[in-house]
């Protein structure tokens, strides 16, 4: 089989995603070259840093394209934290352009909440999807974050989280999976 492309954009959980993968059974190979995802089974977008300067690492390696292009073709595609919210059209987190894949924006969390959102916290499945086959209802998962998704379409909503609010917390349409919680740390 083919190794899952984990997006190398300069920051983010990396080795944690990788070693996740590998303790599951599979090759994962950092990818922030577009060429090379013609050789992977999948692509992973992890998720740690900030919606500006992973954009621009994005756009510096003509990799937002070719992300968008993979999506499009229809292959496998898992995001993660960051990697949910850089889905969204728009960012609030420096007035930042996603990659417009989900209609929406990833806005910050507002009140007298402690941010960021650090910690465990379940997830609700909204409706039936493969994503959560074997995950108990209601079970917890890792969180860190700022912003959150906050979808125009609802069809892409799988899970929300309670967070002072209620937020989109699992995104999954077709072949795209998205969560804001971290699995690798789950």
């Amino acid at each position: 089989m083919d190794p899952i492309a984990i997006i190398d954009y300069g920051a983010g959980n990396l080795r944690s995603v990788q070693k996740a993968f590998e303790k599951l059974g599979y090759a994962a190979d950092f990818v922030s070259d577009p060429a090379l995802l013609d050789s992977a089974s999948a692509v992973v977008f992890p998720g740690q840093g900030a919606s500006p300067s992973a954009m621009a690492e994005l756009q510096r390696h003509r990799m937002a394209e070719s992300v968008c292009q993979w999506i499009r073709d229809g292959k496998p595609f898992f995001g993660v934290c960051l990697g949910l919210q850089l889905l969204m059209e728009h960012s609030e987190e420096g007035d930042t352009p996603g990659l417009g894949v989900v209609p929406g924006r990833a806005q910050r969390f507002e009140g007298n909440l402690k941010i960021p959102h650090m910690g465990w916290n379940a997830v609700e499945p909204v409706h039936s999807h493969p994503v959560f086959s074997g995950v108990p209802i209601g079970s917890y998962f890792y969180f860190v974050h700022s912003y959150y998704a906050a979808p125009t379409d609802s069809s892409w909503i799988a899970g929300v989280t309670n967070y002072g609010t209620e937020f989109a917390s699992v995104l999954a349409k077709d072949n795209v999976i998205a969560t804001q919680f971290h699995p690798e740390k789950s």
